[in-house]
């Protein structure tokens, strides 16, 4: 008998099926031929180094609860290309400046594709926002929307009465609850809210609290969150997806998108009866502008109702952690350190002098609270594996083969603490940028924090503005100190918690007092 493995075993099954060991046998060859299939067989062609796998569930056991730690460990054995196998999914791992330049900027365009996840169908309906979209006309075109019409630097600058209020409304909540010497706050809830309410104004005209003064949406967008990077069998086992519903996966998802859904068309059906709207572009909220194109039959595009929820989704979930969540981590850091704060608020308060708030026009002025937060984007980047990428078709990497349907997570959170970039990577040292060119460009791939490429962040600038100002009104008109545990130590955990982004487990709880 000639021919490959399973020719082989095909053959002698069927010359023997008559015999009396022919089952036992039979099931002996099939386990042989999977595992042969499994450890020998399979892609002829030189794939990057790969940490050996279990059967059926590949590489899964290595990830950890926090993938982006575990996969730097394993990158530092295995090299900066990386496959893992999850499931039935080849997942490329790449964790160096060099290799994710390959990725984002030499083979950017075989790489510009969207796992279409389930959390993704379902909470952006069916993948119709900006961030997982599949690449092609319809993600062009709501693209030059989004850079074009909702996130130019002019309209950005537009929004600038509305951040200075909201930020100003939270100065004077932790202003009253400062008053009682020795007050603790969760700082985490207030940041959350603010964020929330920041761009829900911006988006919808108006904040939308709850009767105790919580963000009607800021949990939400949360869940949205921690659902889109949890583990779905189906994505990675698809004859398996419906063990989805009995972990209660489904049910979460399901349940989140009904409330998401209801909020949203509520808040369009105000604005098309005009309770909300404005006539005036300059001054039209997120909403009005996707309205407004869905009207406008000059445009490439077609939008429909989901379209635009999906949409304003993408921003309400970036927006919300890009500013919550390192405005939080930094006040953690610089609480941390002491001198640190008190260089950062001693530059604040000499540049505002004796006025009466923090203007925008203030921060060009703050150069090192900038390099606080260019610090704290290394060190602690809201989306540690960026937004996963899939490859369009089979291509080279660094002499490796990448097969097409490939899943890419470029890991920004390792590259960013590499020691072969960074001196003491480990370290909080926001004078590592001072007069240094590196920044948020997308062009010095040992700093990542937004992605880079067609698929980079195009609310960069929103988010980067937002939380600068955050950051210097809390340091201008508090001073801060942790609570106490029991044992008379600072009362800090740096804990931190996996989903699409990774921000603090346990809130952050904090003394401020009026400066």
């Amino acid at each position: 008998m000639a021919g490959n493995p399973l020719q082989v075993a095909l053959q002698w099954i069927q010359a023997q099926q008559q015999g009396p060991l022919f089952l036992p046998i039979t099931v002996s060859i099939i386990i042989s031929l999977f595992v042969f299939r499994w450890f020998i067989g399979g892609d002829k062609h030189k794939l990057p180094p790969s940490p050996p796998k279990l059967p059926i569930i590949g590489n899964f056991h290595q990830l950890g609860t926090l993938p982006h730690r575990t996969l730097r460990d394993l990158s530092n054995k295995y090299g900066p290309l990386m496959i893992l196998n999850l499931g039935t999914a080849k997942t490329l791992v790449v964790s160096s400046p060099e290799m994710a330049k390959e990725i984002t900027k030499t083979h950017d365009l075989v790489f510009a594709n969207r796992p279409a996840t389930k959390g993704a169908k379902k909470l952006l309906y069916n993948c119709t926002d900006v961030g997982f979209a599949p690449y092609g006309e319809y993600w062009r075109e709501v693209r030059k929307v989004c850079v074009s019409e909702l996130l130019s630097a002019k309209r950005v600058q537009s929004f600038e009465v509305v951040r200075i209020e909201e930020i100003g409304f939270l100065m004077k909540k932790i202003k009253v609850l400062s008053l009682k010497p020795g007050t603790v706050v969760n700082l985490t809830e207030l940041l959350l809210n603010l964020a929330n309410n920041l761009i829900s104004r911006v988006a919808f005209g108006k904040s939308y609290d709850e009767t105790d003064g919580t963000s009607r949406l800021g949990h939400l967008t949360r869940d949205v969150l921690t659902l889109m990077g949890a583990f779905s069998v189906g994505d990675y086992f698809p004859a398996f997806g419906w063990v989805d519903g009995l972990t209660g996966l489904t049910g979460r998802m399901d349940k989140t998108h009904t409330e998401l859904d209801a909020f949203f068309d509520q808040v369009i059906e105000d604005h098309l009866n005009n309770k909300l709207g404005s006539s005036n572009h300059d001054h039209e909220t997120i909403i009005d502008t996707l309205l407004r194109v869905q009207k406008d039959k000059t445009t490439n595009i077609t939008l429909v109702r989901d379209n635009i929820k999906a949409i304003v989704l993408d921003l309400f979930v970036a927006g919300t952690d890009t500013v919550s969540v390192v405005v939080e981590w930094a006040m953690v850091e610089l609480v941390k350190n002491p001198e640190m704060m008190k260089k950062a608020q001693e530059e604040v308060r000499r540049v505002v002098g004796d006025k009466s708030r923090v203007d925008e026009d203030d921060i060009h002025h703050m150069d090192y609270v900038k390099c606080v937060v260019k610090e704290i984007l290394r060190l602690h980047p809201p989306v540690p594996l960026l937004v996963p990428r899939e490859s369009s078709e089979e291509t080279i990497i660094n002499g490796f083969h990448i097969p097409a349907k490939t899943r890419v997570f470029v890991n920004s959170w390792a590259i960013q603490r590499d020691p072969n970039s960074w001196k003491d990577p480990e370290e909080f040292i926001p004078e590592r940028f001072v007069d240094n060119p590196v920044n948020y460009s997308g062009q010095h791939f040992e700093y990542l924090p937004f992605g880079a490429g067609r698929r980079g962040c195009p609310g960069m600038q929103f988010g980067l503005i937002a939380s600068e100002l955050l950051l210097a009104n809390l340091l201008f008109w508090f001073d801060w100190k942790l609570p106490l545990n029991g044992s008379g130590k600072p009362n800090l955990d740096m804990d931190e918690s996996f989903g699409l982004t990774v921000y603090k487990k346990n809130p952050t709880y904090i003394i401020p007092s009026l400066h």
